[in-house]
């Protein structure tokens, strides 16, 4: 069975196409500027001609959203391309995994459900470098023990530039040296090496507190840039928190 899972998020919405429990093909649009129905429906079409979709093969559309405002424009241009009602699913959808908070993101809660189906038999910790910085932890028979949210790394780079006369835009890699003698290397340092303390001393503290050694996932769009940095990531996985929607929606 093909199935169409969209993860709506503050900074872009991802889309993948999944033949059963496997995702074959992912993309990528930017959330903002917000579009409205008929230009999303447009761009989808042009997307599923790039990648040889037939609307009539998908026989599920699964939907995520931590943009309340977006979830009806999408919903409605994929009633208009596959004529069907897509499945939205959030912290209410039931699962494996224990919310525990009428607050937690439906993002967040994905992260947990596909670590939760992928891993099992261990603790789990999911890194999600996103518009902001969160790790959440939760445990082998599904309880979620708590979350961590802090400022996105690009979120707060952007931040810095744009209230800033005369510091450029970087490209977000590791430096040359931890030490910068030039304002370009200068704030790749920063950026790498603070957010990578920041997260080990996340993952750290998790474990303290867990009494455990946890196994860590990392998400997210940068997360590529922070995993050969350290020990501490298990592993990457870009199309987490699809996984996790996808898992939500599969039997609904």
């Amino acid at each position: 069975m093909n199935s169409i899972v969209i993860n709506v998020g503050n900074s872009n919405v991802r889309f993948g196409l999944f033949d059963d429990d496997n995702c074959d093909i992912s993309w990528v649009i930017n959330t903002k500027p917000y579009r409205t129905t008929d230009e999303l429906y447009v761009q989808m079409l042009m997307l599923y001609q790039t990648y040889k979709i037939d609307p009539k093969d998908i026989s599920k559309v699964i939907i995520g959203s931590v943009v309340p405002q977006l979830t009806k424009v999408v919903s409605s241009a994929i009633k208009k391309i596959h004529g069907i009602q897509p499945v939205i699913v959030d912290r209410s959808t039931p699962s494996g995994v224990q919310a525990k908070s009428k607050q937690m993101g439906t993002d967040i809660y994905a992260n947990l459900v596909a670590a939760h189906n992928l891993y099992p038999d261990r603790k789990k910790i999911i890194i999600d470098f996103g518009t902001a910085l969160t790790a959440s932890c939760v445990t082998e028979t599904g309880e979620t023990l708590g979350v961590i949210i802090a400022p996105g790394i690009v979120t707060s780079l952007n931040s810095l530039i744009s209230q800033t006369a005369q510091l450029p835009e970087i490209e977000l890699k590791k430096p040359k040296s931890v030490l910068g003698l030039d304002t370009v290397t200068c704030m790749q340092s920063g950026m790498v090496y603070g957010f990578l303390g920041m997260v080990e001393g996340f993952i750290d503290r998790i474990n303290d507190e867990v009494n455990d050694d946890c196994f860590v996932i990392a998400t997210g769009g940068v997360s590529h840039v922070y995993k050969p940095l350290t020990t501490k990531i298990h592993i990457t996985d870009r199309l987490h928190t699809l996984k996790g929607l996808y898992f939500l929606g599969k039997d609904l």
